[in-house]
């Protein structure tokens, strides 16, 4: 299990006033696990996150308990003057706004960026939503897959009743989007430190979808030119092999190996690391008679080497390949599911878990640290709506009981 430790004291002092609905309040989650004030500003009836998607845990779902983790939450209704007012003075001492919902949610509100400048020209709005805030699909409503679809980075697989359904898939869209959108935070926040002005950034999660599968995308962009101006690899003698791992599939010596008990990855497609590989297993005959180039060969089509290293790699375990590699100095990785990968050594010495007693549910960490310190780890679980509103009020704006008692019955926080 992961404990507290320093490494989530890096952004201290700094103070996060979040608008966000559903998975997008990723954005400002890094922010939180390395120690900044997060303050989730929620209307009445709350971010439905809480019971979106699967699967839920003492009824709460997965989702609303990692994304916002270690926040605190403050319900506020922004269509309500005296609530507008309050939202105002948090903006007026914060460094960050994070709009993470439709566009142009907090403009239709009267709490645009310009609106949010006059009480803090140094503050650094962020509008994180699904196509951005341009384009012909800036309003089309849309969830987590869409931005994969979008940018051909998932396509339609075929059911058992010859219907399109949506295959597994590792989602981009909704993970890249928030990821990038934290740098964009961080520089955003060094460049009001030194210039005095904040600014108003956007992201889309289409976009960052489509950037992060970038190399395929250029990759096809590149074969628009003739072929004496790009070619491939020189060890495929400059063929044009398909973007991507799918120009892999007929790889050799960088390829999926089945063990006696799972499977491996074998990536010798440099020489060095062929012969090493050959002469650990006292095989200096296939090096000899298939040294294969300097750099980059995968073998790519000889199927009569990759029966033989099929033969060779089913009579050892994956753990006894991987045991070789670190040995002999070849490249081989296990290979490991979702279910899984807590039973590797190197996730358990690298990640652990976050234990449910702090937040609810067993979470990864986030991946970044101090050197020689274990992951920043969350100190509180996602909040309840609405849990931290009278403790923030009275901290960070110093209300007394008596005015959070007015805004309260003036409904700055929703019907009584």
């Amino acid at each position: 299990m992961v404990s507290n430790s320093s490494g989530n004291t890096l952004l201290a002092g700094l103070r996060v006033v979040e608008c966000s609905m559903l998975g997008p309040a990723a954005v400002s989650t890094p922010l939180a696990d390395l120690g900044a004030e997060v303050i989730k500003v929620e209307m009445p009836t709350g971010d439905y996150v809480r019971n979106m998607s699967w699967p839920i845990i003492e009824g709460k779902s997965l989702l609303h308990l990692h994304v916002n983790r270690g926040k605190r939450s403050v319900v506020i209704d922004l269509k309500n003057i005296e609530g507008k007012k309050t939202f105002l003075e948090l903006v007026a001492g914060a460094d960050v706004v994070v709009e993470a919902m439709r566009p142009g949610g907090l403009e239709r509100r009267g709490l645009g960026y310009e609106k949010l400048r006059e009480v803090n020209p140094r503050i650094v709005m962020l509008s994180i939503t699904g196509y951005g805030l341009t384009g012909p699909y800036r309003d089309l409503p849309s969830h987590g897959i869409a931005y994969d679809a979008w940018a051909g980075a998932v396509s339609p697989e075929t059911n058992a009743d010859g219907l399109p359904s949506i295959p597994n898939h590792t989602s981009i869209g909704i993970t890249a989007g928030p990821l990038f959108g934290t740098a964009a935070i961080l520089a955003g926040v060094v460049n009001a430190q030194k210039t005095g002005s904040g600014c108003y950034l956007e992201i889309a999660q289409s976009d960052a979808a489509a950037a992060f599968d970038w190399l395929r995308s250029e990759t096809y962009r590149s074969y628009r030119r003739p072929e004496s101006e790009v070619t491939g690899n020189p060890t495929d003698d400059y063929a044009r092999r398909p973007p991507g791992t799918s120009g892999m599939a007929d790889g050799v010596r960088y390829q999926f190996y089945a063990s006696s008990n799972g499977h491996v990855l074998f990536m010798a497609s440099e020489q060095k690391f062929w012969k090493n590989f050959c002469l650990a297993i006292g095989r200096q005959d296939l090096f000899e008679s298939k040294p294969g180039e300097i750099y980059a060969d995968h073998a790519r089509g000889d199927t009569a080497l990759r029966s033989e290293l099929a033969k060779i790699f089913g009579q050892r375990t994956s753990a006894e390949w991987v045991e070789l590699g670190l040995e002999h100095d070849v490249p081989i990785g296990p290979v490991n599911t979702p279910e899984n990968i807590s039973a590797d050594p190197q996730f358990a010495d690298r990640m652990g878990w976050q234990p449910s007693e702090t937040l609810i549910a067993e979470q990864l960490p986030f991946p970044v640290r101090v050197v020689g310190q274990q992951p920043p780890a969350a100190s509180t679980p996602a909040p309840e709506l609405g849990e931290h509103t009278d403790e923030v009020l009275s901290e960070v704006l110093g209300y007394g009981p008596d005015r959070i008692a007015a805004l309260r019955k003036s409904g700055a926080f929703g019907p009584e």
